[in-house]
């Protein structure tokens, strides 16, 4: 099968188009035909190693010391299961499935293999109302989006913002927000605010021209994304009991987050998220009722795949950057 491999860590150009085997199905595994996987911010930053000083070293030793120990990248997938192994009793040869691979990546290929139940990421059938290519950016970023929200326990009318909207987590994230009754801020770039009014957005905030810390306004729950704004006056901005999500977060937002929690009445979420299959069920539900949707910005072939980690990292995408694997189906 062909395979894109992170030969080291490095610029795009260490991304390589290559045959490598095709993986054969253990007894509880089916054998994924990859349509359609997506490139984000993290794709690029285990490809660069481009990872936070206080966690540099454990990284390292985990990814691997001079190349990635997993070398084919990719955090998430959708396609049609070929073949299935001889225990596996939830999944048949043909379902169309989408799939989030975890700390396993793998899904820069033709092909994966993936455990009936995996013990890191999920494996579902696919929204019957999708493509391949919307559907492959919603087994992670989605749930990233509704684990942090549910944290904050969001209430009709309430006022939430959110910090980096137009990403990959954030255009879950104010569909979400709104489909549990708030009114929603999005903040991002100017060039991408006409997207966040299209996917339901109240306001939107043009970062580059207005601080949202500093412009008088507070909010029920802050949802930083991109984990970029002064800490101290994003919980100024917070309403009494109010909560700062943070899914990008330093280490002293982690440090200064706990003890905020504990001195106030204000409540600091950060972390990773907990990938969980009844959250992907809600999420498959809200797509099929159309209450809930991917944001496509382009897409690119599986060759193409170093060209689409340059563009994510321009910082310009709105939504997802998407590889089509396969045309079939």
């Amino acid at each position: 099968m062909k395979a894109v491999v992170c030969t080291r860590y490095g610029p795009p150009e260490v991304l390589q188009l290559k045959e490598v085997e095709t993986p054969k199905p253990g007894d509880n595994e089916v054998l994924v035909k990859i349509h359609a996987t997506t490139v984000n911010a993290g794709d690029c930053e285990i490809r660069a190693f481009k990872i936070p000083l206080w966690i540099w070293l454990p990284m390292r030793l985990f990814l691997g010391l001079r190349k990635p120990r997993r070398p084919i990248l990719g955090q998430e997938l959708a396609g049609e299961i070929e073949a299935v192994g001889t225990d596996v009793k939830s999944f048949e040869q043909g379902d169309k499935v989408i799939a989030s691979t975890g700390i396993r990546m793998g899904a820069y290929a033709e092909y994966i293999c993936m455990a009936e139940e995996p013990e890191d990421g999920l494996l579902a059938v696919k929204p019957a109302n999708m493509t391949y290519e919307e559907a492959a950016a919603v087994p992670t970023w989605g749930l990233n989006a509704l684990h942090f929200l549910k944290k904050a326990n969001i209430q009709p009318g309430q006022n939430v913002l959110i910090n980096g909207a137009c990403g990959s987590i954030g255009t879950y994230a104010v569909q979400l927000a709104k489909h549990f009754g708030a009114e929603v801020t999005g903040v991002d770039s100017s060039e991408k605010l006409d997207v966040l009014r299209s996917i339901g957005a109240d306001k939107v905030i043009d970062y580059t021209r207005e601080d949202f810390t500093k412009n008088g306004q507070s909010y029920d729950v802050i949802f930083d994304v991109v984990g970029k704004s002064s800490f101290s006056r994003s919980i100024r901005s917070l309403k009494k009991e109010g909560f700062y999500l943070c899914a990008n977060p330093r280490f002293s937002h982690m440090v200064r987050g706990l003890w905020t929690s504990i001195i106030s009445s204000k409540r600091v979420v950060s972390g990773t998220a907990r990938l969980d299959s009844e959250d992907l069920m809600f999420l498959k539900e809200l797509i099929e009722e159309g209450k809930l949707k991917s944001v496509i910005d382009r897409s690119y072939s599986l060759n193409k795949i170093p060209e689409a980690h340059r563009y994510v990292e321009t910082g310009h995408k709105k939504g997802h950057v998407v590889i089509t694997v396969s045309f079939k189906g």
